[in-house]
């Protein structure tokens, strides 16, 4: 399966199209979040006419709340708080971000987060017919691909990080500056980069040989 991994749009658009003519044949598009910037939810209804493929998507701390009905209503699937099997991957979904110290739209406490994934992740670790875990979240798992200057350092969930080695791919945003890939264990952990500056990232799954992922950044 190849994945278009789209996040941090921020309400600009401009560059959507050129990234998905680079990222030439996929099969779905995975959006992480930040589809907007703290609105209006009528910007996801332009977004998301934008793909013909099928999409899941999750908001970001910058999206409102209410951004789940309008994705509810439009054509992508809101995995926020849900998971989706497609052939022998699992999809498991958290929008939103861990606390930050500006009391962004759309914050979760670590308890939020971790009760949430975990009943999530231990159904999927139990489904034999489930070969792959992809875990998308908005937020990054602290100590991979959330790194902010000094002194900041890392900013990532503590919730999150609990399940490094235990899924095989999370597929995050949130942080502009931590663009790129970690492995911790079995775990990849990627940030395709914001999309409103043209980076995204084209993700390749063998969910029927070696569980092999490929990852190839794009920037336009």
């Amino acid at each position: 399966m190849k994945i278009l991994a789209i996040s941090d749009p921020h309400g600009d658009y401009s560059k959507i199209r050129t990234i998905k003519k680079r990222a030439g044949d996929f099969d779905l598009v995975v959006v992480l979040g930040d589809i907007t910037h703290f609105g209006p939810d009528e910007k996801v209804e332009e977004f998301v006419e934008m793909f013909e493929k099928p999409i899941l998507a999750i908001p970001g701390n910058c999206d409102h709340k209410s951004i789940l009905k309008a994705l509810d209503a439009s054509k992508a699937t809101n995995l926020h708080g849900k998971a989706k099997q497609i052939e022998k991957i699992r999809f498991i979904g958290l929008g939103g971000s861990n606390p930050t110290p500006f009391n962004t739209a759309f914050e979760l406490s670590e308890e939020e987060i971790g009760t949430t994934l975990e009943k999530m992740v231990c159904s999927a670790e139990s489904e034999e017919d489930c070969k792959t875990i992809v875990l998308l979240t908005h937020a990054p798992p602290c100590g991979a691909r959330d790194e902010l200057p000094a002194p900041a350092g890392h900013v990532g969930s503590t919730a999150i990080q609990k399940f490094l080695d235990r899924v095989d791919l999370i597929i995050c945003g949130h942080i502009h500056e931590a663009r790129g890939m970690d492995t911790v264990g079995r775990t990849i952990v990627v940030n395709p980069g914001e999309a409103s500056k043209g980076f995204g990232a084209l993700i390749t799954i063998d969910e029927f040989g070696d569980k092999h992922i490929d990852v190839k950044f794009i920037s336009v």
